[in-house]
């Protein structure tokens, strides 16, 4: 087993996020898990036991950014580890699209990205050991129509994550970007079985990815032996994209 480590799984009360935290759990971490609600809270708390703590945090809220840091201090918690892995959609055609709905995603998944990772820089810099993964997405480098705002914030996060990864790699800090494919989520449950089977045309492997698939390429690049990977956008698609 490795060093345990503290962990900070962002948007972690289900789905790809909750995937993450179980294994880092089961990697002998401890894990911070956050959730916009009581109720997110409560499913996080479940979820890791002992091994964890689950607390609020909406990333578009700078408030809210700065009420969770103030709770870590309180708390004596230094991030070890930070997966970026919040994130919110609101789709429409960009004709449609109202200044809003663009912000709303830009300012949640971009620029929460940003103001998260920034103050939690410091400790990873003295201790000389650090590990960053930030969720990108298949559609950051392919483009969706009717998702102009996430694919915009998605291909944005695969920028940061090279810059940064360029500034802080002479302190130990490795910075990657996991960008998933079609996965099996609560969210494409609701898709119709036909817009399920166009997409599986689309994929080469011939399925929908697991949360789990996503979950232990996060864990992999949070370990000692992803030392040496830095700067990288890691595809989990199926073959749906080739580099």
């Amino acid at each position: 087993m490795s060093e345990r480590r503290t962990a900070l799984v962002t948007g972690s009360s289900r789905g790809i996020g909750k995937a993450i935290t179980e294994q880092l759990i089961e990697d002998g971490h401890f894990v911070i898990g956050t959730a916009t609600s009581s109720k997110g809270i409560e499913a996080i708390t479940a979820t890791v036991g002992t091994n964890g703590i689950g607390l609020e945090l909406r990333l578009d809220n700078r408030d809210s950014i700065d009420r969770f840091l103030s709770t870590l201090n309180e708390e004596k918690l230094t991030v070890d580890i930070l997966v970026n892995n919040a994130g919110v959609t609101q789709d429409n055609l960009v004709l449609r699209m109202s200044d809003e709905m663009w912000r709303q995603v830009i300012e949640t998944n971009l620029t929460g990205t940003f103001r998260i990772t920034k103050p939690l820089l410091r400790n990873m810099m003295r201790k000389r050991w650090g590990r960053i993964v930030n969720l990108g997405s298949v559609v950051g480098a392919m483009g969706n129509p009717g998702q102009s705002n996430y694919v915009a914030s998605k291909a944005g996060i695969e920028g940061f994550t090279r810059s940064l990864a360029l500034e802080i790699g002479s302190r130990g800090i490795t910075v990657n970007c996991v960008a998933p494919g079609f996965v099996d989520t609560d969210m494409t449950a609701n898709l119709s079985e036909a817009v399920v089977e166009t997409f599986l045309s689309r994929v080469p492997l011939g399925r929908l990815g697991t949360v789990q698939d996503i979950a232990g390429v996060v864990a992999f690049l949070t370990s000692d032996s992803a030392s040496y990977i830095t700067a990288q956008t890691i595809h989990v698609n199926g073959g749906l994209l080739a580099h």
